[in-house]
């Protein structure tokens, strides 16, 4: 049975945080157009957890989480968040005691993430979609799947070697060793050779999702992320099949 939170823990709080900055809340979902409410996912959070603490602390995350996204990323299309929260909400109940404590770093190392990629650095990367719909999780399980099929796209696992491959892309754009991170004329970098402009990325990304080649389904509670599709090939191919420009540099 849902249950509903206590008024002091409104996770409506982060839909009119995003309505107030603007965003216009678009899924990936192909059975409809707008994400899930956080107060939706709220109720669905009090179902997994009635540690108020635990609940508080996970408001608070998000908030910062979205705050990075929206900061660094402010051209991102996307914002399915379900998979997401189930997943924190999960690990950070595995980890009793150390819940808060768990949350903490999580928020550390996200916010971290959206600034290491985002617009503000070198790196400069204009989407979160990659990331949150587990397309550079995929890669990263096909090279090792024996020792990494196993670990979530939300583990702390999976963000400490994103951040650790951001500080080398860094160090590798500041020696000028970046074949395919070239700034694109949008002044963002695109590892692609097809167009991620807006209308673009819309395009190719809503036809994956209606054909099922997405890795995560961000907009299920309960999805199960897929890793063994050559989901980077797919992507390719199925952008020239809509005739999507090559990105211009």
């Amino acid at each position: 049975m849902k249950q509903n939170l206590p008024s002091t823990y409104n996770f409506q709080i982060l839909d009119e945080f995003l309505s107030q900055q603007l965003v216009n809340p678009l899924s990936l979902n192909p059975q409809k157009k707008l994400i899930t409410s956080f107060a939706d996912l709220g109720n669905l959070i009090a179902e997994e957890t009635t540690n108020i603490q635990l609940i508080s602390n996970l408001q608070n995350t998000l908030e910062l989480i979205l705050d990075a996204q929206l900061e660094n990323f402010p051209k991102n299309i996307f914002w399915d968040c379900d998979f997401m929260v189930s997943s924190i909400v999960q690990q950070a109940v595995a980890m009793g005691d150390d819940a808060v404590a768990f949350l903490q770093t999580f928020a550390n190392k996200m916010v971290t993430l959206s600034k290491l990629f985002g617009m503000k650095q070198e790196i400069r990367f204009c989407y979160v979609h990659d990331f949150m719909y587990g397309f550079e999780w995929a890669r990263w399980v096909q090279k090792e799947p024996q020792t990494r099929a196993h670990l979530e796209p939300f583990s702390l696992i999976f963000l400490d070697y994103l951040l650790a491959k951001g500080q080398e892309l860094i160090y590798r754009i500041h020696l000028d060793q970046v074949t395919h991170y070239k700034l694109c004329d949008t002044g963002f970098r695109n590892p692609f050779p097809f167009s991620r402009e807006p209308e673009d990325e819309y395009r190719l990304f809503t036809y994956l999702a209606s054909e099922g080649l997405i890795p995560i389904a961000a907009w299920k509670w309960n999805t199960q992320p897929v890793w063994n599709q050559p989901f980077q090939e797919i992507r390719q191919q199925l952008a020239l099949q809509l005739n999507i420009q090559q990105q211009r540099r």
